[in-house]
């Protein structure tokens, strides 16, 4: 008799534990995840990784942070920081254990777990876990701008932490206590600390005052609350500053918006939204929608001032950069699910946990057989580096200077590291050090026999049918040492002068 009811509270709690593990809205999140796993590309093609691989393997290697160039002539011992050394760790670590499957299954980790944030973040705002699938399907397609393997991932997944620290502030108070520390992470993470310090004083200065004026309603944070905020907020601030490279690491993100004027006037991702583009007219699309349902509601939501503000940050950022529609995607799209009108919310007394289980069981096979092997991941690539001329650069040692592609730069670091390179995709050292707008100006045409002569190049490694290349095949001075479907080696044939 004693053995039953002790047993009995026993299985209640483990049923009622799995029917919570495999309840509706989680059976849709897991569905939404295997989607997102189906849509992720599988090539591991950014100028970015290779030469982040590297950072990573020599602060490993040699116990210490790079404070300097060593990769290049043009820059070789120029001071440099290694602003994103914590987020180039996960990406290392996976392709030194796993190789590039591992760099892919990195990747997937940190898409899947920014997605389902948002996914979570919409299920907050709604309470309806199918208005947050679809919003969040939404933010899928729109954050495809930045997919592939990139430390940029590792700062939205802060993000992601913040706004749920935020929006459970109401809840627990205690969970602000958890900024600090995000921030000490962040900072050493990635640049975008500074969008998520913008977003906590947008946080604070909203909740400052009382509003009630229409669909907008705040109440004023009390005494003790906004000193907490404060404190928080000061600490956060300080915590910046733990880093390897003290306030130098801190003013990045002011010198990459006002010194460095080449790098975000010619990098693809800094240009301003095509509205022409898939992305550009969906994000049209979800706007219109907001203010839509916002209108057909009978008793359309309040909302809150910091709410608001968090939709006018998303939608400035991603029509001022296209890289900041992942920003729009996880800022946005989440108030978007709180008023569309027609769907059902979720009943508890419905859930077919076994059904669930089920479904998932079957996708896990399916799910594991769609990892890609190495060959594939790598030979996705061709169409980006020059693969093909791989065997024969490595055995390559140049007796002089090489100009190369911009956007292959970062690939010569890691699989040729016997050829120094003219520039990569660290734009900004070689901003300050002229290389940059140099390299423009000679695959522009503008005075491009100068400015080989002026860095003393003796092989160029380009992309074949480009300008520059074109020219050079047409110098009487210069000869074609190697070339396949997608790059060419030129070298001088006669001394410089």
């Amino acid at each position: 008799m004693s053995t039953k009811m002790h047993s009995s509270p026993t299985a209640a709690r483990s049923v009622l534990l799995f029917r919570k593990v495999l309840s509706f809205p989680v059976f849709v999140a897991a569905i939404f995840a295997a989607l997102i796993y189906l849509f992720i590309p599988q090539s591991m093609a950014d100028p970015d990784i290779w030469w982040h691989l590297r950072n990573a393997q020599v602060q490993i290697q040699t116990h210490s942070f790079i404070r300097s160039d060593m990769y290049s002539f043009t820059a070789l011992g120029a001071p440099w920081m290694n602003h994103e050394w914590l987020a180039e760790l996960p990406f290392y670590l996976g392709w030194r254990f796993l190789g590039a499957k591992g760099l892919f299954l990195v990747t997937v980790t940190a898409i899947e777990t920014i997605l389902l944030g948002v996914l979570y973040l919409a299920y907050r705002k709604s309470n309806n876990i199918m208005a947050a699938l679809l919003v969040s399907a939404i933010a899928g397609i729109l954050s495809t701008v930045s997919y592939g393997p990139r430390t940029l991932l590792f700062g939205w997944i802060c993000l992601i932490v913040e706004l749920l620290i935020l929006d459970r502030t109401a809840e627990n108070e205690r969970s602000l206590w958890a900024l600090p520390v995000l921030f000490l992470i962040w900072v050493n993470t990635h640049g975008s600390w500074l969008i998520g310090l913008a977003i906590l004083l947008v946080f604070i200065v909203c909740g400052s005052f009382r509003i009630s004026i229409g669909a907008i309603e705040g109440l004023a944070w009390s005494r003790a609350q906004l000193r907490k905020l404060v404190v928080v907020s000061c600490l956060s601030v300080s915590a910046l500053f733990i880093n390897p490279y003290g306030w130098r690491l801190v003013f990045y993100p002011f010198n990459l918006a006002f010194r460095q004027k080449l790098n975000i006037a010619n990098v693809e991702e800094w240009k301003t939204l095509d509205f022409h583009s898939l992305r550009g007219k969906i994000l049209l699309v979800c706007l219109a929608l907001l203010f839509l349902f916002q209108l057909l509601r009978p008793r359309p939501r309040k909302w809150a001032p910091y709410e608001l503000a968090f939709l006018f940050i998303g939608v400035y950022a991603s029509f001022t950069y296209s890289r900041f529609l992942f920003l729009a995607a996880i800022l946005v799209l989440p108030l978007l699910a709180r008023n569309i009108p027609g769907l059902s919310p979720y009943r508890p007394d419905r859930n077919k946990p076994w059904l669930n289980a089920l479904i998932l069981l079957a996708l896990v096979p399916f799910l594991v057989r769609h990892i890609p092997d190495e060959a594939h991941i790598l030979g996705s690539q061709n169409r980006e580096f020059p693969d093909h001329a791989l065997s024969y650069l490595r055995d390559f040692h140049p007796e002089g200077n090489v100009l190369n592609d911009y956007l292959w730069g970062g690939y010569l670091i890691w699989h040729a590291r016997q050829i120094p390179v003219f520039v990569d995709s660290r734009v900004d050292i070689f901003e300050y050090s002229g290389a940059f707008e140099d390299y423009l100006d000679a695959t522009h045409l503008k005075n491009s026999l100068s400015i080989l002569d002026k860095y003393r190049i003796r092989y160029v490694f380009f992309q074949k049918d480009t300008p520059l290349v074109y020219l050079l095949e047409h110098t009487a001075e210069w000869k074609i040492d190697y070339q396949d479907d997608s790059s060419v080696l030129l070298e001088r044939v006669s001394a410089k002068p």
